[in-house]
């Protein structure tokens, strides 16, 4: 089989979570280029609106579902409509997410609550339901998280202070861990992407300060860009992965080497 081939989408299904903007509107790019046709979760029906008129224009079949990966009684039925209108799914994207700043003496507990279950439950409702229904059936699947490198060390308080966000970041590379342990004779593979700094709506407050830091510290002197994790997306939701499952790739400039 050649390279093009091993990369090649064309046929697949895929879901991709918090999907209307940001880091998961470039991944949806990223697949649907590859020929997937590509389902999109998100809380705001205009964002996804948007999203799905963008992916349009550049040839991509695309579909949205409101849904908030937060609220876990609404993931099930969901995921059957997403189900009943692909015929299957063959490549899950978790990547709906929050963070929330505070010092840890003071952190709320609401915030372990919102973001454990968006970050962390939403997400394992989601693959379960992806392994269960249609992937282990198939005898194949691709399953990426979209962590981060907050999830693999400490943040600098200095610069950002994100205990609930970083302890479910953590959870979400052991969880990818568990899954591909659990589902590997299934054919399924199970990933974590782990980008470092990237601008985007989530991280707007904090660009002018905490992005420059970040920069100052980032071997390939940048910040992530619009294509940045479009490759690595590719490549784990290709059969080109096949023997890659249970990592956490960094996708950082090399920030996390220093």
């Amino acid at each position: 089989m050649s390279v093009k081939q091993l990369l090649d989408l064309g046929g697949r299904n895929a879901i991709v979570t918090g999907g209307s903007r940001g880091l998961g509107l470039q991944i949806a790019e990223a697949l649907g280029e590859m020929g997937a046709r590509v389902a999109l979760t998100a809380r705001k029906k205009d964002e996804l609106d948007a999203a799905v008129a963008h992916l349009a224009k550049l040839g991509i079949e695309a579909s949205a579902w409101v849904c908030d990966i937060g609220r876990r009684e609404q993931l099930p039925g969901v995921f059957d409509q997403m189900l009943a209108r692909l015929g299957r799914i063959d490549i899950l994207v978790n990547n709906a997410g929050a963070v929330w700043g505070a010092p840890a003496e003071d952190h709320p507990l609401e915030a372990w609550d919102k973001l454990i279950n968006l970050n962390l439950l939403g997400g394992f409702i989601m693959a379960q339901q992806a392994a269960k229904k249609s992937m282990i059936p198939a005898k194949w699947g691709r399953i990426i998280f979209v962590a981060s490198v907050a999830g693999l060390t400490a943040s600098d308080p200095a610069v950002v202070r994100t205990v609930s966000y970083n302890a479910t970041k953590h959870a979400i590379v052991g969880m990818a861990k568990q899954l591909a342990a659990e589902w590997g004779e299934h054919g399924i593979t199970v990933n974590a992407i782990c980008p470092g700094f990237f601008p985007s709506k989530m991280t707007r407050a904090t660009l002018d300060t905490t992005g420059e830091l970040v920069r100052k510290v980032t071997p390939t002197g940048r910040l992530g860009g619009p294509e940045d994790l479009k490759g690595i997306a590719v490549l784990l939701a290709s059969e080109a992965s096949r023997h890659i499952t249970g990592q956490a790739i960094v996708v950082d400039g090399g920030a996390i080497v220093l």
